[in-house]
């Protein structure tokens, strides 16, 4: 094999993968995915597609390597292939935040209507837990949290959050988290919870993001 024909091949192969990710229901499918293995009709309620939409695109993943499957009962899952396929996710995230202006500006107009969230890092936050002096709401699933969730976070999905305000203390600063950066539901936690009077912020990063830097998790 020569020079040129090498370097076509090799070029074209890893091409598959950047085709297989080339597609913004692909990408949020390893955004989810980043959480645990999850069934293809749990992928489909997450994203809104339809289980044979959902369904297609994880054949897309599969056959470039970037999703595995294996078997649970009677239920089939995809899970990603490695840890690196999801910061390959990160890396093509954090570039077109830096690169793409419409990207940030939507991102921008979507918060506008929401009251000054005061953001934290994942760095911030750690520094705030070993001082005790903040409690951290996993707004995520139930499910999601079960499989593993920041250390010492409280699991308080969304739509129960309302129900259970009284329960949390004004004394302390509250962080809500959630998949990540694009992840409504801390944006939603946060305004609700300002709105009745806490002192919250929301975590920047993920709960993906906060494992990938190694930082303490739990599991039930």
């Amino acid at each position: 094999m020569n020079k040129r024909v090498f370097k076509d091949k090799i070029y074209g192969e890893l091409a598959r993968v950047t085709k297989a990710l080339g597609n913004p229901h692909r990408l949020e499918i390893v955004d989810l995915l980043a959480q645990g293995p999850f069934s293809v009709e749990q992928i489909a309620n997450a994203t809104g597609m339809s289980v044979a939409n959902a369904s297609q695109h994880l054949q897309t993943l599969k056959h470039a390597r970037l999703v595995h499957v294996s078997r649970e009962g009677n239920f089939i899952l995809y899970s990603l292939a490695g840890n690196n396929v999801y910061q390959a996710w990160a890396a093509i995230r954090e570039l077109g935040m830096a690169y793409n202006a419409d990207a940030d500006r939507l991102l921008q107009d979507y918060r506008k209507n929401l009251p000054a969230l005061d953001p934290v890092d994942a760095d911030g936050l750690l520094a705030m837990l070993e001082k005790n002096n903040v409690l951290v709401l996993d707004v995520r699933t139930e499910e999601e949290y079960n499989r593993s969730h920041i250390h010492r976070a409280i699991s308080v999905p969304l739509e129960q959050l309302s129900g259970r305000l009284k329960k949390l203390p004004k004394s302390k600063m509250i962080v809500a988290y959630c998949r990540g950066p694009f992840c409504v539901y801390a944006d939603e936690a946060v305004a609700l919870l300002t709105e009745k009077g806490y002192r919250a912020r929301r975590m920047t990063d993920g709960f993906p993001d906060w494992v990938s830097k190694g930082y303490p998790v739990e599991s039930h």
